[in-house]
């Protein structure tokens, strides 16, 4: 089983680094800001508990935007490491999951990871967004879930 944890881990990695390579595309291609609501959330949930980012205005803006994209990166490994362990598990019994509805599957947890604490904290409400925002947000996914899907399946 350890070994799905750590395959999962580095397809994780990889699926992020597709993810942040999509979106960086699509920033500069539209031209488009960066979003700050990873930070916003970083200083939301530090805030619930209890944990104060350290420094004056600009060290502390500084350290947020450090930590939100962390944030992203580390829910990008943990998706992995749950792909590559029912991954596993699925191995195990003989099964596989068809690759579309694999990807769909792990971009999705991606996608609803970033994306549901966004909305239960109030710092954006996806009801509201715009098709392209969502295209923003679902394309870096579905390439975050492709890749990912396709390093487990090369690392197995």
């Amino acid at each position: 089983m350890s070994g799905g944890i750590w395959r999962g881990a580095a397809s994780g990695a990889a699926g992020t680094t597709v993810l942040n390579a999509v979106t960086y595309l699509d920033m500069t291609v539209r031209g488009r800001a960066t979003s700050s609501t990873p930070e916003q959330l970083v200083e939301e949930v530090a805030g619930r508990v209890g944990i104060t980012v350290p420094g004056d205005d600009d060290a502390r803006a500084n350290r947020l935007q450090g930590l939100g994209p962390l944030s992203g990166s580390a829910v990008g490994v943990a998706v992995g490491i749950g792909a590559g362990l029912a991954d596993a598990l699925l191995r195990r019994s003989g099964r596989q999951v068809p690759a579309p509805l694999a990807v769909l599957v792990i971009g999705g947890a991606a996608m609803a990871l970033s994306d549901v604490p966004l909305k239960a904290f109030g710092i954006s409400d996806p009801a509201t967004w715009a098709a392209r925002d969502w295209a923003a947000d679902v394309v870096p996914h579905l390439a975050y879930g492709a890749a990912t899907y396709a390093t487990l399946r090369g690392l197995g």
